[in-house]
C-alpha cells in the first residue's frame, strides 16, 4: 500500500506540510519495502489549479492513502473519484502519520476547506 503525506522536505525525517497544493513534496511510503519515495510537487508554485495538478501527481502515482492538512473541493473530488483516502494530519512528521495511520489514529477529511486556502499558509507544526 501506498501512503502519501504532505512533506516540506525530501528526507526520512522531514516535517509535514499542512497545505495539499501547495507543498513542497510528497512522501510515498511503501507499506511493503517500508521504504519512502519523495516526488517535487510540480503544481505548488501554479497561480491557479495547484490542488489539481498535485491531486493528479498522486493518483498517478498509485497512492491509496493520501495525509495532510487542507485541501481543496477540486482536489478531493479527484481523489475521491480515484479512490485515494484522505486523512487529516497528527503530529508533526512524516514518520509519525505513518505510524497513526497504522495505529487507526488519524481522523478521515470527509469535507473539503475553502478554496485557495493552501495560499500564504505557514508549513509546519500542526496546531
Amino acid at each position: 500500500m501506498k501512503i502519501c503525506i504532505s512533506s516540506t522536505q525530501s528526507k526520512d525525517d522531514s516535517v509535514i506540510d499542512k497545505r495539499f497544493g501547495r507543498c513542497p513534496f510528497f512522501a510515498i511510503y511503501d507499506s511493503e519495502t517500508k521504504k519512502f519515495e519523495f516526488v517535487e510537487n510540480s503544481g505548488a508554485n501554479e497561480s491557479h489549479g495547484a490542488g489539481l495538478k498535485a491531486a493528479q501527481i498522486i493518483v498517478d502515482k498509485g497512492v491509496e492513502v493520501m495525509i495532510t492538512g487542507q485541501i481543496g473541493p477540486n482536489a478531493m473530488k479527484v481523489l475521491n473519484s480515484a479512490d485515494v483516502n484522505l486523512f487529516k494530519i497528527m503530529g508533526n512528521t512524516i514518520m509519525e502519520q505513518v505510524k497513526y495511520y497504522q495505529e487507526n489514529k488519524l481522523t478521515k477529511i470527509d469535507t473539503p476547506s475553502a478554496p485557495h486556502s493552501g495560499m500564504g499558509m505557514q508549513h509546519g507544526k500542526n496546531k
